[in-house]
C-alpha cells in the first residue's frame, strides 16, 4: 500500500461519488483511473454519440461503437474493468435544468466539457452547493488544472469572468496523450480532495507545455468581486447555510 494512504483513505474512496462532467480525452482518462483506485459510484454527463473524430484520444471508446450513445460505451468500459464501481449516465450536456440532479449526492465533481458554458454552470452549481471540483483544459501541447474549493480557493468566475471568443467547442487541436495527461491529473487530485492524502491544488494553477515539457504552478486569489464566489455571495443552495 502506498505509504499514507491508509484502509481508512480506501473507504472513503469507495464511499464517494463523482461527477464526471465530460467523458471524453480529459474525463475518460480520470474516470478509468478513479475506477481502478476503488471509487465506489460514478456519474457521467456527455451528449452525443461516438464519431470516428473522437478515436484519438477517448480511451473508453471502441471503434465498434461509433455512432452509438457515448456514455453507454464509457459505462460498459468502465464496469468490464472493475464491476464493483455503481455508474449512472447521462446522456445529455450540464445545463441548468439537470445540474441539481447531476450534482445530488456526490462529493466532487470533475470539469471536463469542451465549452465555458457548460463549465460556467457547473463551477457555480458546485460553489453554490460546497461541492469540490477539479478544472481542467488542455489546447494542443498546452494544459492547466485547478482546484475549485468553495469558500477557501478561487473559483472559475474568479479566473475567467469573460469567455475566450477563441475557444469554441471542437475548434482547438487535440493530441490524445496530452488530453490523457490531463485526466490522469484530475483523477489525482480528485483522489486527493476526497481522502485527505497528499497535497491537492490550493489556489494553485499547474500549467504545462508538453512540447517542451516545461510544467510550472502559479498562484491564483479569489475575487472578492466575483459574483459567483464573492464576498457578497452568501446562499449555499445545497442546505441554506451561510458562506
Amino acid at each position: 500500500m502506498l505509504a499514507g494512504f491508509t484502509p481508512s483513505s480506501q473507504m472513503k474512496l469507495k464511499n464517494s461519488e463523482v461527477l464526471v462532467a465530460g467523458i471524453g480525452g480529459l474525463g475518460g482518462a480520470a474516470a478509468l483511473y478513479l475506477a481502478v483506485a476503488g471509487i465506489g459510484k460514478m456519474r457521467f454527463a456527455h451528449y452525443g454519440n461516438l464519431t470516428l473524430s473522437n478515436m484519438n484520444r477517448q480511451i473508453l471508446m471502441r471503434n465498434d461503437w461509433i455512432g452509438k450513445i457515448r456514455v453507454d460505451q464509457a459505462r460498459k468500459s468502465i464496469q468490464e474493468i472493475n464491476p464493483d464501481v455503481e455508474i449512472e449516465v447521462y446522456n445529455e450536456r450540464t445545463t441548468e435544468a439537470n445540474v441539481d440532479e447531476l450534482l445530488a449526492g456526490v462529493q466532487i465533481a470533475l470539469s471536463a466539457r469542451p465549452n465555458f458554458l457548460e463549465r460556467r454552470i457547473l463551477n457555480e452549481a458546485c460553489v453554490s452547493r460546497n461541492i469540490p471540483m477539479v478544472e481542467a483544459a488542455m489546447n494542443g501541447m498546452e494544459g492547466y488544472i485547478f482546484n475549485v474549493v468553495p469558500r477557501s480557493t478561487p473559483c472559475l468566475n474568479c479566473l475567467y469572468p469573460e469567455d475566450n471568443p477563441q475557444w469554441e467547442e471542437l475548434g482547438f487541436p487535440v493530441l490524445g496523450a496530452v488530453s490523457g495527461m490531463v485526466g490522469c491529473i484530475m483523477a489525482l487530485e480528485a483522489l486527493k480532495l476526497l481522502t485527505g492524502f497528499g497535497k491537492p491544488l490550493l489556489s494553485q494553477m499547474l500549467v504545462f507545455n508538453s512540447f517542451d515539457m516545461e510544467f510550472k504552478k502559479v498562484r491564483i486569489k479569489r475575487d472578492n468581486a466575483c459574483i459567483i464566489c464573492g464576498k457578497g455571495v452568501t446562499t449555499d443552495k445545497r442546505d441554506g447555510a451561510l458562506l
